[in-house]
């Protein structure tokens, strides 16, 4: 029996979100083969979770816990934590440097995709596509003029280091980009202003399935509000097909380009990529190293499209952070 402690929280604005994927994971791992944890990590506690909600601080010092004044430590971590600190590498340079096998990717690829653009730039040279771009750090001077006459209206306004759409504006006036500024801000003191591709928006799982880079059936993405916010992806504001609607031409188009971009980036793990199809051209928004992994997130109904159980998906993970680790 492996000892799994499932992380879960976190100290971004998706702590939420985070800890009922985690309970997910929880409640779908075979207790034949593991038992699992609720680690919460928290800004204020790295805590043990039990049943009836007692609360057991983490040695950070080896990652174990003490009960009933018994010593327990892990065998594998199974991230479930989206944002900082277990998206953006933070964590997995702890885990590596205290030996720790974890279910995600490494530390420098989970801090390359957690910002956008420095992920874009690195994987433009490849030839892969993107929306034209313009980048801001916090008390740069801003240039409305210019920034439109780069990337024209309407454009997107993002903090460049955040997920599940928070603090994203859709920007179709001169007038609106301020706000739309200010608001990224509050997210993130790095943005990224992107022009609008009008065009059909994908989320394409990508998967290391028993040892080979698997793409998952792709969901379509088709929004009630004027993009895919947070009340599309989390309040029923938005359809999400799976399989999505595109012809076998552009369908393997896009699993060619996200099995290359796993591979160019070296990637381990769960990844979600968002592609927007124009005139049967994928334009690369984004990459989740931690996806959602509740019942209603995109990736776990893609793995159910593909036949692929909740605790299969899971154990895979477990299996091959286990033997990268060996």
């Amino acid at each position: 029996m492996k000892h799994v402690a499932i992380v879960m929280g976190g100290y971004s604005s998706e702590w939420k979100i985070s800890l009922t994927s985690g309970q997910v994971v929880y409640e779908s791992l075979d207790r034949t083969k593991y038992t699992p944890y609720k680690i919460h990590i928290l800004e204020d506690k790295w805590v043990y979770v039990n049943d009836q909600d007692q609360e057991f601080p983490i040695d950070k010092n080896d990652f174990s816990i003490v009960v009933n004044n018994q010593k327990i430590s892990f065998d594998v971590v199974f991230n479930a934590i989206h944002g900082t600190p277990g998206e953006d590498g933070l964590l997995q340079a702890y885990f590596s440097l205290i030996g720790m096998p974890q279910t995600s990717c490494d530390f420098y690829q989970a801090a390359l995709t957690m910002n956008k653009r420095d992920m874009l730039s690195v994987l433009k040279p490849y030839g892969i596509k993107t929306a034209i771009s313009y980048y801001l750090n916090q008390g740069d001077y801003i240039d409305t003029e210019m920034i439109i006459q780069r990337v024209g209206l309407p454009c997107f306004v993002k903090p460049n280091r955040s997920g599940s759409s928070f603090g994203i504006s859709k920007v179709k006036s001169t007038e609106e980009l301020l706000t739309a500024i200010e608001n990224a801000y509050r997210e993130d003191n790095e943005i990224i202003i992107e022009s609008f591709l009008n065009g059909t928006e994908v989320s394409v799982g990508v998967i290391n399935y028993h040892g080979e880079v698997t793409v998952l059936p792709m969901t379509e993405i088709v929004s009630e509000n004027d993009f895919f916010d947070y009340e599309a992806k989390y309040l029923g504001k938005s359809q999400e097909i799976t399989p999505a609607r595109i012809d076998e031409k552009t369908k393997l188009k896009v699993e060619e380009i996200a099995i290359r971009i796993y591979k160019i980036l070296n990637m381990k793990g769960f990844s979600r990529s968002e592609f927007i199809i124009v005139d049967g051209v994928p334009f690369l928004l984004e990459m989740n190293t931690v996806p959602g992994l509740t019942r209603e997130s995109i990736l776990p109904k893609q793995a159910k499209e593909a036949n692929i159980p909740l605790p299969d998906l899971f154990d895979n993970a477990i299996v091959l952070a286990l033997q990268s680790a060996n």
